[in-house]
């Protein structure tokens, strides 16, 4: 990639921070088959996938504030991703007459509290509808990116993309209107309705890479590549083989691989939010 733009002004570095506390139980005596998936799993709102659990209390945790941020090459890295997902979505916003409000992305180090409750990195990086936040763990991150064999600069611009696509949704009313839907619907039809967020992020971070690419010339060869590949390494399928289990589509939360790469490219290929709706597309 070729990130020649500034850095973000938006990435609250939290590493540093010693955090102790309860962390969130997944219930339902889904087990450690589960909860390695969901480590897995690019996330959206750790509310969401966690629904019914609780929380650790602020009272329960403590935290010993760093000397200062730090500045390393991951950090800068993600704060220029991010000042890229910003020049795109500023811009989109007020070609149709709106205003697009930066999302703050917080660096952590294991855990951390945030607006959606207590997080932790296993969960993977995820999105805070609550505080509009991005969560990422860089350690946790790159060794997520090496079990999954998603490798290269551009698979960790697209996770970054993915999560500031869940802010676009959240922005433009897609986020509580699915809540609303999901709302005293079975499992399957609820995990069916998530899908089609996640995928429709998919879809968003690859209009960013085809704007990006329009107006700043980000991409590199095997850029492309590099994206597809990491769109396809969490596809619940291939994530549900990887953990021994058998395929169950009827649990999928995020969509399968293809479907995933598929979204990703037609974003790319379109660059129009309009290309996005998966909510009336395959």
């Amino acid at each position: 990639m070729r990130l020649d733009g500034p850095e973000s002004d938006n990435v609250e570095d939290r590493r540093g921070q010693r955090v102790s506390g309860r962390g969130v139980a997944v219930g339902g005596g889904l087990g450690t088959v589960v909860i390695i998936v969901i480590a897995l799993l690019l996330g959206v709102d750790p509310g969401e996938l966690l629904q019914g659990q609780v929380a650790a209390p602020q009272s329960q945790v403590t935290q010993r504030q760093a000397a200062g941020p730090q500045d390393d090459a991951g950090r800068r890295f993600i704060a220029q991703v991010l000042g890229e997902t910003e020049e795109v979505w500023r811009a989109e916003f007020a070609r149709r007459g709106g205003r697009y409000e930066d999302p703050t992305l917080v660096l952590f180090s294991g855990a951390t509290q945030s607006g959606c409750g207590f997080a932790q990195a296993q969960m993977g990086p995820f999105y805070c509808p609550n505080d509009r936040r991005v969560y990422i763990d860089l350690d946790f991150m790159a060794d997520l990116q090496r079990r999954l064999g998603a490798n290269g600069d551009f698979a960790a611009a697209y996770i970054v993309a993915h999560e500031v696509g869940h802010h676009v949704q959240n922005l433009i009313g897609v986020l509580g209107r699915v809540d609303q839907a999901r709302r005293g619907q079975g499992e399957a039809a609820s995990n069916a309705l998530q899908v089609r967020v996640e995928l429709q992020a998919d879809c968003l971070a690859g209009v960013w890479a085809r704007r990006a690419q329009e107006t700043r010339n980000i991409l590199e060869r095997g850029d492309i590549e590099e994206g597809l590949n990491a769109a396809a390494a969490v596809g619940d399928d291939r994530l549900q083989r990887a953990a021994g289990r058998y395929v169950s589509p009827e649990s999928f939360t995020h969509g399968t691989s293809a479907q995933r790469a598929g979204w990703f490219r037609r974003g790319l290929d379109s660059g129009r939010i309009e290309a996005c709706d998966t909510f009336s597309g395959g």
